[in-house]
């Protein structure tokens, strides 16, 4: 900013040091030399007051209006004139513009640009009131960035007109140095504190904010030198404009005075020199030249201290410099640093300055709240970070239960923690379990309440109420926004069955609680029935335990073995004989229907896998039959051809294996004067096949000529760094090498491009392109997916696949991306940019992908990156269900399935089973067809090895022994062998 340089315009060195000067110097040294001189007068009106009325003001010329030329000052740079407005179309534009941006307000007040856009048009149409307006909204939703603080302040600034403007721009300032560390705002503020000097405890007002602001930013390494030295300027001008008169003062009155002040000015110097900043040396050197004494060895003995802190601190202060915003990962560094050497104020201040760029980040404002919990624990500091970071991120849950633990434990009102859970509530997190979550957090906070030793109290009624509530809310609200409650498991009712069974002795509500859980679909889950059995045996009684397992038994349907040996462990140790007796009949039962059912599914999927069998049987035959059809006509074919099919001979014997594809060419209509022989030749069904017996067309000659004319090149792995593998080109390419120089040239120079054709001269669709240099094929891979000849083409790393089987070429994230939208339904005739025009008005588009297919088809699936989680949750609100172009589109947060990675074919070894042994494939390996559909609890290790596919199969590696009998199994066993995943 203008201030900013124009303080440190003194120092040209830290300022060239700190980054380049900004355009304009000429005119920032003159406002600088402008302000300095309204400091010093202003400084000298202080300096009356102080020293009384023995100092002669008329040689320095004062009045205590001086103190107000800085406002001017600062207003005459900041302020942006006086315009003659003209009404005219664009004013009438303007109109319409706001009215409308209003309503968008009205309708959505988190819409963040919305609110940034409409203070720009009223600031625009000068409606100061409305600015005011419009900002303080604003500001009380969203934290507000540096440069809107700064130009809120200067109009303010420009329309203070007394004392009592004075004291509102003071409260503004207040509210902007807490949204983030900004130490131009702090000069700002200190330097605007100057010119109400003259005022009653005016100079108390500015040393109190220069130091706090040297408190917040002056250990800012390269922003903090311009706050001490405007501090030390202040100070300093006070000791100049009251060096004359202190030789007329007693010496009493000059100890209090000038000797108190110009030690004020040596304390600042020492306390500068001993912190690491930017361009210290020609701070020292100006101490030595201002100081009449020699400089004691102590400071000395502390600014080379700070000298060699400074040299480890640059490689991280010099990484920002040289990186761009938002340097996210340069600050992780940093903050790393700065964590090993433990100091407080300096790990305060870099996580300060990271969120300056990554405000958007919830795991920078997470990983700074639990290191101010743990370590610092200061009440103030503490909620402040907190509430911070729910206002620049509230659709992140984590942030609000942080806050609410963070409240709880230093001792807010419960009416503050209530009201802050609201807000929560209304914040628009973007999964249904982050609501599960956040109610989680206030239950637990009222349960924490709540003295259960008294039978009935207010807060255990508010406890009540809010889990009654906090149901209504999941089924009602959530589950309409998102189709599902996120509480699948009833978690939260668990918790209040758990509450009310062990801490108020309540069971009958607990069971009433546990039944309305069943009835929601969790019966068939044998952990939700020994749940309820624990809570029973913990607090309830036996009949109630045995008719929970009993139960328990008819319900459960994937593990009823594990329910069923509960029950019987139950009864052997509690029960009667007649209780034994029917819990056996139930359990032998129930697991003999079990099992019939699990042996229906087995010989369903045998079945399955049979005919599985006969289809690849047949296909095989129909492959065989063709094979011999296809000999049949290669011998009846002419024995003698002419003179020009001569040349083909050295692969035409290959082309025979793909007869489709000879037809497609030599099908084609032949040219004027030409004549096209053809002789029949009787199939093996009796029919007549028509064989092609001309020399081929002259578009097939070319192709032949040009694949016996290239030499073959065999593929070079050394050269993998410097080589991309393109493919899903067109087929129906003419000279492939020609035509792709130019586009990969951009990157970088082309050695060779290797385009791979097949035995009959037609290009295969991909190729190889060999760069000079490593950074040339790096730049290529940004090429991917970019459209040639109607197709996108793919552009990925070299790699040799049979030394890294496990590489996978996959751009795209397959996580959830919380500002990432997922669209489909849509149609395929909406084009990018109509697509793109929809979402902006939701947000800031960063990126949007049409899906296709490999030919370059649309999918009718999209994906758009928003700025942030906000604007995308946002979206999805609006978009979801929207009509485009009579197609009905469905919108949600990106998260894509995770990607199955197949398993490798290594021997295992059964849980407390011997070792299985790999399953034995033919010579070509698994063929397609050779599937296992028999599930891995019915395979035995002893069974025979399957016969392979093509060729004999494989010896089994050791003999099983002739006649083995099977282990008897008991009922765990069994479960645990048709379990086993």
């Amino acid at each position: 900013m203008a201030t900013a340089a124009a303080t440190s315009a003194s120092e040209p060195e830290a300022e060239s040091k700190a980054g380049p000067k900004a355009d304009g110097e000429e005119d920032e040294i003159k406002a600088a030399r402008t302000r300095r001189k309204v400091l010093s007068r202003a400084v000298a009106a202080a300096t009356y007051k102080t020293m009384g009325p023995g100092w002669d003001q008329q040689e320095e010329g004062v009045s205590e209006s001086d103190g107000d030329e800085y406002a001017m000052a600062s207003s005459a740079e900041s302020s942006p004139g006086e315009y003659e407005w003209e009404y005219d179309e664009e004013e009438e534009k303007n109109q319409l513009e706001i009215e409308r941006l209003e309503e968008q307000l009205s309708i959505n007040v988190y819409d963040y640009n919305c609110h940034v856009d409409l203070i720009r048009l009223l600031r625009l149409e000068g409606e100061l009131t409305k600015v005011r307006m419009a900002r303080q909204k604003m500001s009380e939703i969203f934290p507000l960035t540096e440069e809107l603080w700064l130009e809120w302040l200067h109009d303010e600034i420009s329309m203070a007109q007394d004392g009592l403007d004075r004291e509102h721009v003071y409260d503004l300032f207040e509210k902007a140095v807490k949204d983030y560390i900004c130490p131009n705002i702090w000069l700002e503020y200190g330097q605007y504190s100057v010119g109400g000097i003259g005022q009653k405890g005016g100079l108390e007002k500015v040393r109190s904010v220069f130091e706090r602001a040297l408190s917040s930013v002056g250990l800012h390494m390269t922003k903090g030198l311009a706050l001490w030295e405007a501090y030390r300027e202040f100070e300093s001008a006070i000791v100049e404009a009251a060096r004359p008169v202190a030789g007329f003062l007693s010496p009493f009155d000059r100890e209090q005075t000038f000797d108190s002040q110009l030690e004020k000015v040596h304390s600042l110097f020492r306390r500068q020199l001993a912190i690491p900043l930017y361009d210290m040396e020609a701070t020292f050197a100006e101490y030595e030249e201002w100081s009449e004494d020699p400089i004691p060895e102590s400071v000395i003995q502390n600014y080379n201290k700070a000298l060699q802190q400074l040299e480890k601190y640059k490689p991280y202060e010099e990484a920002l410099l040289q990186a761009e915003a938002p340097r996210l990962a340069e600050y992780q560094a940093y903050i790393d640093f700065e964590m090993k050497i433990g100091d407080p104020a300096r790990i305060q201040l870099i996580f300060e300055r990271a969120l300056v760029e990554n405000c958007l980040v919830p795991d920078l404002w997470i990983r700074y709240s639990q290191y101010l919990d743990r370590q610092l624990k200061v009440k103030d500091l503490v909620l402040s970070v907190h509430n911070r970071a729910v206002r620049n991120c509230p659709w992140t849950v984590a942030l609000w239960s942080r806050y609410l633990l963070a409240m709880e434990r230093h001792g807010v009102d419960h009416q503050v923690i209530s009201v802050t859970f609201e807000k929560a509530l209304n914040a628009g997190f973007i999964q249904a379990t982050d609501y599960v979550e956040i109610w989680q957090a206030y239950l637990d906070y009222l349960r924490r309440r709540v003295d259960f030793k008294q039978d009935s109290s207010k807060e255990l009624e508010e406890l009540r109420a809010a889990f009654t509530r906090a149901l209504e809310y999941l089924k009602q609200e959530v589950e309409e926004r998102f189709n599902e409650s996120g509480d699948p498991s009833c978690v939260i009712m668990q918790n209040w069955a758990r509450i009310e069974a062990r801490l108020c002795n309540n069971m009958q509500k607990a069971r009433e609680l546990w039944d309305s859980i069943m009835t929601r679909g969790n019966a068939k889950y044998a952990n939700m029935w020994l749940e309820y059995y624990n809570l029973e045996r913990a607090h309830g009684d036996t009949q109630h335990c045995r008719k929970a397992l009993h139960r328990a038994v008819q319900c459960t349907s994937d593990y009823p073995e594990h329910v069923c040996e509960v029950l019987l462990t139950m009864e052997r140790t509690e029960g009667s004989l007649e209780d034994w007796d029917i819990a056996v009949q139930k359990t032998e039962t129930r697991l003999a229907r079990v099992n019939e059912q699990r042996m229906k599914a087995a010989e369903k999927e045998a079945a399955l896998v049979q005919q599985e069998e006969e289809k690849a049987e047949q296909r095989k035959r129909a492959r065989a039959e063709k094979k011999a059809l296809k000999k049949k006509k290669k011998i009846r074919g002419p024995e003698k051809r002419g003179a020009d099919e001569d040349d083909e001979k050295e692969w035409g014997d290959d082309e025979e294996e793909q007869p489709s594809k000879r037809r497609r060419v030599e099908n084609s209509i032949p040219a004027a004067g030409e004549t096209q022989n053809v002789e029949v030749a009787a199939g093996p069904a009796g029919k007549c096949a028509a064989i092609d017996v001309e020399p081929p067309s002259k578009q097939k000659e070319k192709a032949a000529s040009l694949k016996r004319d290239m030499p073959k090149v065999l593929h070079d792995s050394s050269k993998d760094s410097i080589t991309v593998f393109v493919s899903n080109l067109p087929y129906s390419m003419q000279e492939p090498d020609v035509k792709l120089r130019p586009l990969f040239e951009a990157c970088g120079e082309v050695v060779q491009i290797r385009p791979i054709f097949s035995n009959r001269g037609d290009f295969r669709g991909y190729c190889y392109v060999e760069f000079k240099e490593e950074k040339s094929a790096l730049q290529a891979l940004e090429m991917d997916r970019k459209s040639v000849e109607g197709r996108p083409m793919f552009v990925s790393p070299c790699v040799d696949k049979s030394k890294n089987p496990d590489f996978k070429v996959f751009r795209y994230s397959t996580s959830l991306e919380k500002h990432k939208l997922f669209i489909s339904g849509l149609p395929f005739t909406c084009t990018k940019e109509e697509l793109e025009e929809i979402c902006k008005a939701h947000g800031t588009v960063k990126d949007l992908r049409l899906v296709t297919n490999r030919a370059g088809k649309p999918k009718g699936l999209a994906y758009v990156e928003y700025e942030n989680e906000s604007q995308a949750s946002q979206a999805v609100m609006k978009m979801d269900g929207m009509t485009i172009k009579e197609n009905v589109i469905k919108v949600a947060i990106s998260n894509p399935p995770q990607r199955k990675v197949p398993e490798k074919p290594e021997t295992r070894k059964a849980p407390g089973g011997p070792m299985l042994l790999p399953q034995t494939y033919g010579a070509r390996g698994k063929g397609r067809t050779q599937l296992s559909l028999l599930p891995r609890a019915l395979q035995r290790p002893g069974a025979a090895a399957p016969q392979a596919e093509n060729g004999p199969a494989a010896a089994p590696a050791v003999a099983a022994p002739a006649a083995t009998e099977a282990p008897k199994m008991s009922n765990a066993d069994f479960a645990k062998l048709f379990l086993r995943k």
